[in-house]
């Protein structure tokens, strides 16, 4: 059997199973007309449909494509907690595992597939502001978020647990089902929906469906490689940002830890 008619195999099996006529499962899928030509192997799965057979049906990308034997993955929505994390064999301690450009592209169909995470580098950071917690590192790619964050640069994120954990006008790592995004993030009245703001003001903001977010990560800080040459004042504003966010940070943890009178 061909690679390419094992997709198609699998992707009939799913409009099948859920007894969708072509032209029904197509506008399910946001796919002109039906679903014919992808069933004759005429026109290939687009990573859009990819994603909507994750997201509505929970369908494992990697079994779609003869990759795995786990036709199903948990979707929980609402659920922005990390999916998977991977352990040092040596000191047991929780990798920081690094997410590049590239990997980027694959990271949302690769969220809760352990075996993915082992082919991307990942190491410790022994510093006292990365432990207790989750982190991950991602490239940073793109403009839309100067003049904070260049193309370029690593940004290091904290797993955020629940909903309840983000604070409005912070920097998040942002994993959809299509794509990772590095933005500010404002709640919205309807508590279905957030509002992602980027710093570049050339970029509108953009509304989505908490349900369509897979994994929160609250950046904590960056890797740059940019400090020789920096712009007008750029580093100075981000040295000077960094200090106000350190402060605050510092006055909250006295706050929580100061004595209380009863």
């Amino acid at each position: 059997m061909a690679a390419s008619s094992i997709e198609i195999k699998h992707f009939k099996e799913v409009r099948e199973e859920n007894n969708f006529t072509q032209a029904e499962f197509a506008e399910i899928l946001g796919i002109k007309n039906s679903t014919a030509d992808i069933e004759r192997g005429r026109t290939k799965l687009s990573g859009k449909v990819v994603a909507e057979l994750l997201r509505q049906f929970g369908i494992n990308p990697l079994w779609l494509f003869g990759d795995s034997g786990q036709k199903y993955l948990k979707i929980s929505k609402g659920d922005v907690s990390p999916k998977v994390v991977t352990v040092d064999r040596n000191s047991d301690n929780e990798n920081i595992v690094m997410v590049n450009q590239k990997a980027a592209a694959g990271y949302p169909h690769n969220v809760q597939d352990v075996e993915w995470y082992t082919q991307l580098p990942a190491f410790e950071i022994p510093l006292p502001e990365f432990r207790n917690a989750s982190y991950r590192g991602f490239q940073v790619e793109g403009d839309s978020m100067l003049p904070n964050y260049r193309p370029g640069e690593w940004v290091m994120a904290k797993g955020v647990g629940s909903m309840d954990e983000v604070n409005n006008n912070r920097v998040y790592v942002v994993v959809m089902y299509d794509s990772v995004l590095i933005k500010k993030i404002q709640k919205l009245p309807d508590p279905s929906k957030l509002l992602l703001i980027s710093i570049n003001e050339e970029y509108l903001p953009i509304e989505v469906k908490l349900g369509d977010v897979q994994e929160l990560w609250q950046v904590n800080s960056k890797l740059t490689f940019n400090i020789d040459n920096p712009s007008e004042n750029g580093l100075f504003q981000q040295l000077q940002q960094s200090m106000e966010e350190l402060k605050r940070e510092l006055q909250q943890f006295k706050n929580n830890n100061s004595p209380k009178v009863s």
